[in-house]
């Protein structure tokens, strides 16, 4: 019977060759990259890759040894491009990001638009982030906003983007996509409905409510116990401001305790959302490709290899940087069944050296990487 000992020397002695002989490659991968350095040359060459992969695999003698050199060289050359973009960072030749970093925000003369009506928390979250003073103006939708800033109508918009509790905003990623306007802030705003009825009605007095379609959802458990009908509106605040043209005692609005005071209804029911732990995290947006020194968060978007694996070897530059990644989030490219698009938080400042390099090789490796903002 084989000695179980005696095949974990032989393993040993193996292994040790595999480091010596891994080492001995990558110290020839340190002339590779002196040599791009000095002409110019792209770190990543997607054919001598896949070239070097088939003529890897075709040493073997079996289906599984042949997968199994075939992800062990992916590793390989990971590493190696990685190595590579460490040196051309040291060496300066890292490039620009096309992205300037100022001390703060010039808001004292900026215009900001929101999404909604007075009263909407989008305006909440705007004056908690720039203050009761600033100039500003509401459009009817997320789109409006993206427009009102490209077209210099507004030098900045607050726009929510994810709910604690009902996810992300799809169109505002689809958005960020389609529109060059950048991320420079964010607002984090805790969400309490309120159930906002006219000045003398009552709760049994209510037949028909109107909110948002999150909102509703949000408060889903409370109307459950209630026989009224639900109407889904484009912004809370302009349900709140639907009731209080209307008068009309059998109608009630879903929004906050601030659009019921700009409205002048009253509150028949405060805190009815399912969770008191409910908040929305809005984004201040501009067209200009700046970001605070101070920034602390980056959001980039891109699009991925149609191949196995590329997912993985592009979140491991994250890795290599030691950069940590908050979150992820994909949506469906229009017009490409079954393909996606990626986006990314991470923390980080576009002047730090491991996020320069990171997106380098991002940069170089993704389809259509694209920095979204850092703040």
């Amino acid at each position: 019977m084989v000695d179980l000992q005696e095949l974990r020397k032989q393993l040993d002695g193996i292994d040790s060759q595999i480091v010596k002989l891994y080492e001995e490659r990558m110290d020839v991968c340190k002339q590779v990259a002196e040599y791009k350095i000095g002409t110019g040359k792209k770190v990543f060459d997607k054919q001598r890759e896949q070239e070097k992969i088939a003529a890897v695999k075709s040493q073997t003698h079996n289906d599984f040894n042949s997968r199994g050199i075939e992800e062990l060289f992916e590793q390989i050359m990971s590493m190696s491009r990685k190595l590579q973009y460490q040196m051309l960072a040291e060496s300066g030749n890292i490039g620009k990001l096309p992205f300037i970093g100022v001390e703060d925000l010039d808001a004292q003369k900026a215009r900001v638009v929101f999404q909604g009506a007075e009263g909407a928390y989008s305006q909440m979250a705007m004056i908690k982030y720039f203050g009761e003073e600033i100039e500003s103006l509401h459009v009817d939708s997320f789109r409006d906003a993206f427009v009102c800033i490209e077209e210099g109508r507004a030098d900045f918009a607050v726009l929510p983007i994810e709910n604690s509790t009902a996810g992300i905003v799809n169109e505002i990623y689809d958005l960020l996509v389609e529109f060059e306007n950048f991320i420079v802030g964010e607002q984090i705003i805790r969400i309490e409905h309120c159930l906002l009825g006219v000045p003398g009605a009552k709760t049994e007095d209510i037949k028909t409510v109107y909110s948002h379609p999150q909102s509703l959802m949000q408060s889903a458990r409370y109307l459950a116990a209630k026989d009224w009908k639900q109407i889904s509106m484009q912004n809370n605040a302009f349900a709140a401001q639907k009731v209080a043209q209307e008068q009309d005692k059998s109608q009630a609005a879903i929004a906050s305790e601030y659009a019921g005071k700009t409205y002048g209804l009253e509150i028949l029911d405060k805190g009815i959302n399912d969770s008191n732990t409910n908040a929305t995290r809005f984004i201040v947006i501009t067209n200009q490709k700046i970001f605070r020194k101070d920034a602390e968060k980056i959001s980039i978007c891109f699009e991925l290899p149609h191949r196995s694996g590329s997912l993985y070897h592009l979140l491991s530059h994250f890795i290599y940087n030691n950069l940590n990644m908050t979150k992820i989030e994909s949506r469906p490219i229009e017009g490409r069944n079954w393909e996606y698009r990626f986006f990314v938080d991470f923390e980080g400042n576009l002047a730090d050296g491991a996020v320069k390099n990171a997106l380098r090789g991002l940069r170089e490796e993704a389809v259509n990487m694209k920095v979204l903002g850092n703040y």
